[in-house]
Formats: C-alpha cells, sequence, structure tokens
C-alpha cells in the first residue's frame, strides 16, 4: 500500500508539471492578451484539480494494469503449450494461421477500447449537434470500432508474418484518397478527424503492449523492428470504416427514394383518368365490351 502512495504522489508530481504549461497559457492569453478577469474563476480551478487528479490516477492505472494486461494477454495467447507445440520447433510449426486467437483477440479489444474512448465519444457528441441530427452517435461510434477492429487484427497479422510496415500503409492511404472522391463532403473531414481520436487514451496504451508483447513472443521478431506500428492501422482503418458507413447510407437513402418515386408514378398511372395507364384500361373496358 505504501508503495503504491509513494507511486501515486510521483505521478501527480509528474502530471502537475504536464499541466502547468496548459494553465500558463490559458491564464496569460486570459490576463495578458484579453486584459479581462477570468470568468467561471473559482469552477475552471476546481475543473483543472479534477483533471489533474483524473489523469494521474489514470496513469497510475496504465502501469499497474492496462500495460501489463496487454503484454500478459501477448504472452498466453502465443505461449507453445496453449499452441500444442513443441517450443524448440515452434518458429519452424507456426504459421500466421496457427494464431487465430491473437487476431479474435486484437480485434475484441480494438472494438472494445473504442467504444470507450472519450475522445470518440466526445467527437461523436459534438458531430450529432453540428449536424443537426444527421450523423448518429452509435453510429459513428460502431462504424470507428470496428474499422479499430480490424486494423488491431490486420496489425497482429503483419506482425506475425513479419511483412513490410509500409506496405500496407501506402495501399489503405490509396483507399482513404479514393473514397474521398466518392464519400459526400458532410462526412469527409469527420471521417479524417475519427482516425486521430482512436488513438487516445484508452486505445494506445493496450494497443502498444498488444504489439510489443506479440513481437517479443512470436519467434523470429523484434519488438523494436515489429512491434509498433499498430497505433498507424488504428488511425487510418478508422477513415475507411467511417466513409464507406457513409456512403452506404447515402446509396439506401437514393434507393429508398427512387423507389418511392417509382411507387408515386405507378399510383399515378394507375389512378389519374388523363394518365396514360387509365386510358388504356378505359379502351381495354371499352373493346372488351364491343
Amino acid at each position: 500500500m505504501t508503495g503504491i502512495l509513494h507511486t501515486f504522489v510521483d505521478v501527480m508530481r509528474d502530471t502537475l508539471r504536464d499541466v502547468m504549461p496548459i494553465v500558463l497559457t490559458v491564464f496569460g492569453f486570459q490576463l495578458l492578451v484579453l486584459r479581462r478577469p477570468m470568468p467561471n474563476l473559482r469552477r475552471v480551478i476546481i475543473g483543472f484539480v479534477y483533471v489533474t487528479i483524473g489523469m494521474a490516477l489514470f496513469l497510475l492505472g496504465l502501469e499497474q494494469a492496462l500495460f501489463p494486461l496487454g503484454r500478459l494477454m501477448a504472452l498466453q495467447l502465443t505461449d507453445p503449450s496453449f499452441l500444442h507445440v513443441n517450443f524448440d520447433a515452434a518458429s519452424e510449426l507456426l504459421g500466421w494461421q496457427d494464431y487465430k486467437w491473437v487476431y479474435v483477440f486484437g480485434a475484441a479489444i480494438g472494438f472494445s477500447t473504442t467504444i470507450a474512448e472519450p475522445a470518440l465519444l466526445a467527437v461523436a457528441k459534438k458531430a450529432h449537434q453540428v449536424s443537426g441530427g444527421a450523423i448518429g452517435i452509435r453510429g459513428l461510434r460502431v462504424a470507428v470500432a470496428l474499422g479499430v477492429a480490424i486494423a488491431i487484427a490486420l496489425g497482429c497479422f503483419r506482425i506475425i508474418t513479419g511483412t513490410e510496415l509500409q506496405y500496407y500503409i501506402i495501399a489503405g492511404y490509396v483507399v482513404v484518397i479514393i473514397q474521398t472522391v466518392f464519400a459526400p463532403r458532410l462526412i469527409i473531414a469527420l471521417a479524417y478527424d475519427s482516425g486521430g481520436v482512436t488513438t487516445s487514451t484508452v486505445t494506445v496504451p493496450l494497443v502498444t503492449a498488444l504489439g510489443l508483447g506479440l513481437a517479443a513472443t512470436v519467434p523470429g521478431r523484434s519488438p523494436i523492428i515489429d512491434g509498433f506500428g499498430l497505433i498507424a492501422f488504428a488511425s487510418l482503418l478508422p477513415m475507411m470504416t467511417v466513409m464507406g458507413y457513409a456512403q452506404l447510407a447515402e446509396w439506401r437513402v437514393r434507393r429508398e427514394r427512387s423507389r418511392r418515386a417509382s411507387d408515386v408514378l405507378q399510383w399515378y398511372a394507375q389512378n389519374m383518368p388523363n394518365s396514360p395507364g387509365a386510358k388504356t384500361s378505359s379502351n381495354e373496358g371499352t373493346e372488351d365490351s364491343s
């Protein structure tokens, strides 16, 4: 218990040092540039205290739980005894398909951490407000989370196979550029921002720990060369899924409008007396009577 308290004090001191430039910037501009007193000073001070304590507790939780958890899961999922192979012959016997549970875990942890990401929730709420409800909060979060899930699974595949990172990234951005040409303008900037907000406080620690642990346990992989890069995947794939989500929604709207227009035209042709359909029906009735 005493060790945790000492660690918390050290983390709190480091957090205060990191937050101080923000405080000096905000108060400096308010007092020296704008030359006005800080509005709601008491609330602002209390908010900074809450932020500082929360950041310190979060950083302590990262060191005590999230980082060890990511490394532990990578160790367990790649353990030769779990994969049912001999440790000495693991490098020769194991192929990328033998690590299927790593891909499943990577996708699951990517999805769940993104759904819990506070930065993404804040962006989704603001996008819902400024779009007048056109952009749904849940739909955007799920689209981003699916992108991160696919990204982490693909990143794990890259680490296990040892392929070059740049080929994935270049191909991914080519797809993003093509999607940008055809995606609705309403969603493009938001899709690009969604790639950034996913790599925030919750996602980065677990994903980084998973990548480093995976590279350290897979035979023939180096943590410093192969362990990093999952964050790049997590920033790239959500752009694709968000724009794809918008394109799919736009296509469904167009199809629904086309179906309704077709129904209206059909009703008009059958029920209006001067319509060609009505005349045809009248003529047919006359011919039958004759």
